[in-house]
């Protein structure tokens, strides 16, 4: 992986203090990814919690996506006075290029790291989060691919929290992975190899970084754990690029109202992409890419449903609702 640059200094180790002191053991380091655009309203609150994280042994890369607001501001203020020598602008990719273009440039231009967390500017961690994380992501062997994440305080703009997002209802599985993101971007934190995995793809237009790094987890036999602790203040309000809707009522309201060409779209692109990258798949992945490719007929559509029960997602009512789109959306092509 290449080394970042913030202007032109040259990203240094050894430049490293505080939590992650000089000549620090790597096996427990996070970098920690966050892209900024005019988050000026909320963002300091999030850096308050990742200096509050029990696992202090974290760098901070950053960019900004074409703000026209202080956040860039605030993050190098934030580098100056408090970021204790842990916190790196990355200025290769100049210009706003959207969310997931964002954090995947970020995630070719950081050093070799044993884990890494994204964050959102405008959320709030659990002072435990990174430390959870950490925990079971070093239980796992190094050279597999795996990927935590977890459930959220949903909460209005000024963190009044109104509920929990939801428990996970199903075991999660490549197939259901296809259907359905359970990888909330600011509670994922991922290891080196599911990194690798990343680094160098591209995922589809409409795909974001979270659900880009599950999916390509699950295809290449990885694991992922998810933690029915709450690790973060995820605030709901105008601005949100993807947010979580209150209720089930409305999530299905929202579904119905996109139909099934528009929800198919995003689910066949998926199957598409992972396919053109053939070296990255279990055989199990590659063969039901390659019946979800073949099959668009309704008739074919349905056999392969009833061959393949894993591809469902977290509720009986929103698997109901998948299966009849994927029906349906042969009418679309």
């Amino acid at each position: 992986m290449s080394s970042p640059q913030s202007g032109n200094r040259r990203w240094n180790p050894q430049m490293i203090r505080g939590g992650a002191s000089q000549g620090a053991d790597r096996t427990m380091r996070v970098a920690i990814l966050l892209s900024l655009y005019n988050g000026e309203a909320y963002l300091n609150a999030q850096l308050d919690s990742i200096l509050a994280q029990s696992h202090a042994d974290w760098v901070l890369y950053w960019r900004d996506d074409g703000s026209s607001d202080a956040s860039r501001v605030i993050m190098l203020s934030f580098a100056a006075h408090r970021g204790h020598g842990r916190c790196v602008e990355i200025t290769s990719l100049p210009g706003a290029n959207g969310v997931g273009a964002s954090y995947l440039h970020l995630l070719e231009s950081i050093p070799e790291t044993p884990f890494v967390a994204f964050a959102d500017q405008d959320d709030v961690w659990h002072p435990k989060k990174l430390e959870w994380a950490v925990d079971w992501l070093r239980a796992q062997p190094p050279q597999v691919p795996a990927l935590y994440c977890a459930r959220q305080y949903l909460t209005d703009s000024a963190l009044n929290v109104f509920k929990k997002s939801e428990r996970l209802h199903r075991q999660p599985c490549f197939g259901a992975a296809l259907t359905q993101n359970i990888a909330t971007g600011h509670t994922a934190v991922i290891n080196a190899a599911t990194c690798h995995l990343m680094q160098g793809t591209v995922p589809p237009s409409n795909t974001l970084h979270d659900w880009w790094a599950y999916l390509l987890t699950m295809a290449a036999g990885g694991r992922i754990f998810f933690d029915d602790r709450c690790v973060s203040y995820y605030r709901q309000h105008s601005c949100n690029t993807v947010g979580a809707k209150h209720s089930k009522l409305k999530r299905g309201f929202y579904a119905i109202k996109r139909g099934p060409c528009a929800f198919m779209a995003v689910f066949e692109s998926n199957v598409q992409r992972l396919l053109s990258y053939p070296n990255m798949l279990t055989p199990d992945s590659r063969a039901l890419l390659e019946d979800l490719s073949q099959a668009r007929t309704i008739k074919a559509r349905f056999k392969l449903i009833w061959k393949r029960p894993e591809l469902q997602r977290q509720t009986f009512s929103e698997t109901a609702v998948f299966r009849l789109w994927y029906l349906l959306a042969t009418r679309c092509h």
